[in-house]
């Protein structure tokens, strides 16, 4: 008999064969989030964008990930994030299995973004994230490391609990992204995002600072992972509830 908070919808959404509702979710939100941030740089390189002022350039993705949160979260968790996704993954909130696909759909959207932004209004080099002149590469890759750990930080401590998918979240994550990056986007670009910087780089052919990008958000994203367990000890049913989306699926974690 079907449990009254049951459905049709539900009990089909629950079904494991539609993964590619959550692989959807992530590659959309992911090609917004990136539209949003290396389209401001992409932007204000034609006349037409000099409006674009530091402050409204880094609070943007900010905004839109709080709005991806608040339309998506409970379809797939709205990682948008390799280094989010690892860290779920290794806090024990999300299976390693779907690890790869959400990656791949990550990928997909950043990049079909970038695409888009080429071909419509060029200039996706100036939406890139590189280190300012006379920061050194180790000093972006502390910067970026030490943002991303603060910002997953912020992520795992929102899915700790029934706060997980709604106001709490959306709100933490959304502005801690906008905050932070008023200091740090003129340093390194505040990507804390390796696949938001893959992107923009890949297409405009400069791949050369790609690595600080890489490394800094997963170092970053890994001791991230440790805090948690030092501030609420192991991974809970609920912390897996927010990162596989609240109808995302049965992997959840032991209490």
């Amino acid at each position: 008999m079907m449990d009254e908070h049951e459905g049709p919808g539900l009990t089909e959404f629950l079904d494991n064969r539609l993964e590619y509702r959550r692989l959807f979710s992530e590659a959309w939100g992911t090609f917004l989030l990136v539209l949003v941030a290396a389209g401001a740089g992409a932007v204000s390189a034609h006349p037409y964008g000099g409006g674009l002022i530091l402050p409204v350039k880094v609070i943007a993705p900010g905004v839109m990930v709080m709005a991806i949160i608040y339309f998506m979260g409970t379809v797939s968790g709205a990682h948008l994030n390799p280094a989010v996704t690892w860290a779920f993954a290794l806090r024990g909130n999300f299976p390693w299995r779907r690890v790869p696909g959400y990656i791949v759909a990550q990928a997909i959207g950043a990049f079909l973004a970038c695409l888009f932004l080429q071909s419509t209004i060029g200039g996706i080099r100036h939406g890139a994230t590189v280190p300012a002149p006379g920061v050194s590469d180790w000093v972006a890759v502390a910067i970026e490391g030490v943002l991303t750990l603060g910002l997953v930080s912020v992520i795992l401590g929102t899915s700790s609990g029934a706060r997980n998918i709604g106001t709490n979240a959306a709100i933490a994550v959304g502005g801690y992204i906008g905050i932070v990056a008023v200091w740090g986007a003129p340093v390194t670009g505040a990507s804390m995002n390796p696949m938001r910087s893959l992107a923009p780089d890949a297409v405009g052919g400069q791949l050369s600072t790609y690595w600080i990008y890489l490394v800094g958000p997963m170092i970053g994203a890994t001791i991230a992972v440790g805090f948690e367990y030092i501030l609420k000890g192991r991974a809970t049913a609920a912390g897996a509830e927010a990162a596989q989306g609240a109808l995302g699926g049965d992997d959840t974690a032991d209490p």
